[in-house]
């Protein structure tokens, strides 16, 4: 099976897909594609997302989607519980990552990254929301010292890459400094950067930068 990976290196989804099949030990390709609205796009990802994948059977997309199929192809190790409940703890904690942290976030990117401005209302609406996803991760994880426990999940990826990028935001456009401020932040992200697939993956994004 031939899998492509269609995106960016500087988009937090796409590289939580790479660094899952990195961990795997699978063959893969990397193809280069910004999001937009062409054709060519919108038939393999109907919204003009990235990341999508390319499999011999077709066109993925969602983030979550694909790690899904790539734990259910059975290459290499699956990082979900073999319990049906701890199982579901830890795409819980994925579901919270994604609406509660990640998707607030996103409305700090524009004045983060890329010169656009947020006014003072949204960003004190982003971080009244933040406050509450936080505190809540608190809540849900355990870090002990991976998010839902003693093993590695797929949450820790995407709390890599969607953690990782709300603290820079916050610290850029709100003048917080969450990443230190708020408690086991640091310890996670610091842990998943010893691993080499992050490693490689920041390495890829910094040389395409």
């Amino acid at each position: 099976m031939t899998i492509k990976l269609h995106g960016m290196t500087y988009s937090n989804y796409y590289n939580m897909v790479k660094a899952v099949m990195i961990e795997k030990g699978m063959a893969f390709e990397e193809v280069h594609v910004l999001p937009n609205q062409e054709a060519e796009l919108i038939s393999k990802s109907p919204m003009g997302k990235v990341p999508c994948m390319e499999t011999d059977q077709g066109f993925l997309t969602e983030t979550g989607v694909m790690i899904d199929y790539l734990d259910a192809l059975g290459e290499g190790p699956s990082f979900y519980p073999e319990d049906p409940f701890a199982k579901a703890k830890v795409q819980e904690l994925i579901r919270h990552l994604e609406l509660y942290i990640e998707l607030p976030a996103r409305r700090l990117y524009g004045d983060a990254f890329f010169g656009k401005p947020a006014s003072d209302e949204e960003k004190v609406a982003v971080r009244a929301l933040l406050n509450r996803g936080f505190a809540s991760l608190a809540s849900l994880g355990k870090f002990s010292p991976y998010l839902a426990g003693e093993e590695i999940s797929y949450a820790d990826f995407y709390f890599r890459f969607s953690v990782g990028v709300a603290t820079m935001a916050c610290k850029k456009s709100l003048g917080w400094d969450a990443l230190n401020e708020v408690p086991n932040i640091k310890a996670l992200l610091d842990l998943m950067d010893q691993r080499a697939s992050i490693k490689q993956v920041l390495a890829d994004q910094a040389s395409d930068a």
